[in-house]
């Protein structure tokens, strides 16, 4: 694989990595330092099953760049830009990811995915520490945002379920 400088990159990345085959299954190196340049802190995995939304997340201090990476199943990973001085403030990113993709996520963007086929394991590569304190989140269903989720009927945790709109992100933050 290419070496990729990710702390170069402001936008997010779909990155598809070799997958070694054999009658046993296959071998797949998912994360090495050299390769991404990326200082990984802190690595955790979330499991859903079929029509579950994580999201929109993101921090408001200690931001998190993200490498977000399939272990299992199929999700449609959802990325708004949340960087007021960007030109591409608001805007909202869609990425179909299958077992063994990954997608790099810069610190400035909420994230969240919906799992697509009955059950998903995921992989969260942070480079900051998870902070309580300050987590955040917009509302999956931002009718401003018109993102375009298959489910009709998402489970959602409670937590997702009290997230503030778009717009009155803009009004409370302005930006991350």
């Amino acid at each position: 694989m290419k070496t990729l400088n990710l702390k170069r990159i402001n936008k997010p990345i779909k990155i598809s990595q070799i997958k070694y085959f054999d009658k046993r299954g296959y071998f797949q190196e998912i994360f090495l330092k050299k390769n991404f340049k990326l200082d990984i802190k802190f690595t955790a995995i979330a499991r859903s099953k079929k029509n579950v939304i994580r999201g929109l997340h993101f921090q408001l201090k200690n931001k998190q760049t993200k490498l977000i990476h399939v272990v299992q199943g199929k999700i449609l990973d959802v990325v708004v830009n949340l960087k007021k001085n960007s030109r591409n403030f608001g805007k909202v990113s869609h990425f179909l990811l299958s077992e063994g993709e990954m997608l790099f996520i810069p610190k400035f963007y909420a994230h969240g995915y919906e799992c697509l086929s009955k059950n998903c394991s995921v992989y969260y590569h942070l480079e900051n520490y998870r902070d309580a304190k300050n987590e955040s989140g917009i509302q999956y269903n931002d009718k401003k945002l018109k993102i375009k989720w298959k489910t009709k009927k998402p489970i959602l945790s409670k937590r997702d379920t009290s997230h503030l709109s778009f717009s009155e992100f803009k009004k409370k933050y302005k930006s991350l």
